[in-house]
């Protein structure tokens, strides 16, 4: 990370389905697939997926701040997960799916907390926005085989991502918002 980018922090489920939304906007510098907010350091897949090591699937973005705003990335972040359902994401249950915002300073809890309760107004949803917003906590890269992950398996990709329910969801809920990719 240089002295002009800065870096934030999602999780949303499944990692795989959360890098291509941001990776493809100008301003993103990189996104990198891994694990935060547990006790076990250094965990690998195997590990997160026991439920045991208090960790989340979760993207970390490093950004140019004067192309992409951070406001912009957590606008993009809440078009990609359900934001009434802490137990997982779509077909991905469990602690390590669970939704989360990590902020790294009081700023960006402040964003991001605004950012929650206009979706709570907004009445977009029936059920109540439950995304937990919570200070970061270390961020460990996943193995190789998960970066890029819709870049090296595209076929296995989009049919997981239409499989989970996740791109339904977001057809259903943001198409208003976004365009159809």
């Amino acid at each position: 990370m240089t002295s002009k980018t800065k870096t934030a922090i999602f999780a949303g489920g499944c990692f795989w389905c959360m890098v291509k939304p941001f990776d493809t906007q100008p301003g993103i510098i990189s996104v990198t697939s891994g694990y935060t907010g547990g006790h076990v350091p250094n965990p690998t897949y195997g590990q997160v997926t026991t439920g045991t090591t208090g960790h989340t699937e979760a993207v970390e973005i490093e950004y140019d701040p004067e192309v992409i705003s951070y406001e912009r990335l957590l606008d993009t972040y809440w078009q990609q997960t359900d934001p009434t359902d802490a137990l997982g994401q779509f077909s991905d249950r469990g602690d390590s799916y669970r939704p989360v915002i990590y902020y790294g300073n009081e700023e960006e809890q402040k964003l991001a907390e605004e950012s929650k309760q206009q979706l709570e107004a907004s009445g977009r949803f029936e059920q109540p926005i439950v995304t937990k917003i919570e200070p970061r906590a270390p961020f460990y890269p996943a193995e190789e085989y998960h970066q890029d992950y819709y870049k090296k398996n595209r076929v296995h990709y989009n049919l997981y991502r239409e499989g989970s329910g996740r791109a339904g969801f977001i057809r259903k809920h943001w198409t208003d918002k976004i365009s159809k990719k």
